[in-house]
């Protein structure tokens, strides 16, 4: 009784380790791959999956989404501006099959092809494209690499580029160029603003012109404007029309004044005014601050000079008078 006992918990045992071997339990989102004696039957699950023990072997894939870092990738673009650039893929398995048969670690090989195509394709874009059209260019990204990875059952959702560095003379080469955009807008915005004002200034002068009462009314409403400010000092500009009915009759009074006579050298000569008088009776003013200096005496000089004079002949002056005829008084 005892043998059979015994016989029956080692059957037992038996069975139990064979249905724990043939006997697999699937998640909603994993998948068998079933080799029975290296041959492939297909794939299996989710949910109870049955093996042959010791002759099937199962290979499990998961069907979510699997998210990795590329790692950064130094580039040089396509204006020669050297980068360093980084992303992040997502992608999930769409065939277990084939990403079992077909390739070996299917992750590895994601990745692989991901850096290389994130380096071919950005070296071809020009910096600004880079920065401004990332969109784009994962788009482009994406599309070379889902087709890539296709023929493994690999469908590639999203890739996204994280960051783009740049060395620091071009950060600062950057700034200052959109620094001097933003100057060159702020300059047509103004420009465009005192275009526009000048027209309106120039439509509103048309419609003052034509009442030169509304000329008026502009002015007092100045000086109510001007009269609110508490400063000391105030300059009012006075139009020329207001002042135009004054000047006129001192215009008036210059033109009516005599002319005064010329003499023309027979009549009285023209008397000085009596200032004028004076002045020429004054002597000539000596200039002030030069002082005066005494000639040096030169004995040697004066004696040559009076030794000529004693030895030169006497001469007879010649009377003026002679060879001028005289002049007859009129009768």
């Amino acid at each position: 009784m005892t043998a059979v006992l015994v016989a029956l918990a080692i059957v037992l045992a038996v069975v139990l380790a064979v249905a724990g071997a043939s006997i697999r339990i699937l998640r909603e989102y994993e998948r068998a791959v079933v080799f029975r004696l290296g041959r492939l039957i297909g794939g299996k699950g989710p949910g109870i999956v049955l093996l042959m023990p010791f002759i099937d072997r199962m290979v499990r894939v998961d069907l979510r989404t699997i998210t990795f870092d590329i790692p950064p990738q130094d580039l040089i673009t396509r204006d020669n501006v050297p980068a360093k650039v980084n992303a992040v893929a997502y992608f999930r398995v769409v065939d277990p099959v084939k990403s079992v048969v077909e390739v070996e670690r299917y992750r590895a090989a994601t990745s692989q092809i991901a850096q290389t195509t994130l380096r071919s394709v950005l070296g071809k874009a020009d910096l600004d494209h880079l920065l401004a059209e990332r969109e784009r260019l994962n788009e482009h990204l994406q599309q070379i690499i889902d087709e890539q990875t296709d023929p493994w059952g690999i469908k590639v959702t999203t890739v996204e580029i994280k960051d783009v560095g740049i060395p620091s003379g071009m950060q600062r080469a950057m700034a200052r160029q959109a620094e001097a955009e933003r100057e060159r807008r702020a300059k047509i915005i103004n420009a465009e603003g005192e275009y526009q004002a000048a027209e309106r200034l120039f439509d509103a002068a048309e419609i003052i012109s034509g009442n030169p009462s509304a000329l008026q009314l502009r002015y007092l409403q100045t000086l109510l404007e001007v009269s609110s400010n508490q400063a000391s000092t105030i300059v009012l500009p006075v139009p020329t029309d207001l002042l135009r009915p004054l000047l006129e009759p001192a215009r008036g009074h210059d033109r009516e004044r005599p002319a005064r006579p010329e003499h023309d050298g027979e009549g009285e000569p023209e008397r000085l005014e009596p200032a004028a008088e004076r002045s020429r009776d004054l002597p000539a003013p000596e200039p002030e601050g030069v002082p005066e200096t005494e000639a040096a005496p030169e004995p040697e000089l004066e004696t040559e000079a009076a030794l000529e004079t004693e030895a030169a002949p006497e001469t007879e002056a010649v009377p003026e008078t002679e060879g001028i005829p005289e002049s007859r008084s009129p009768r």
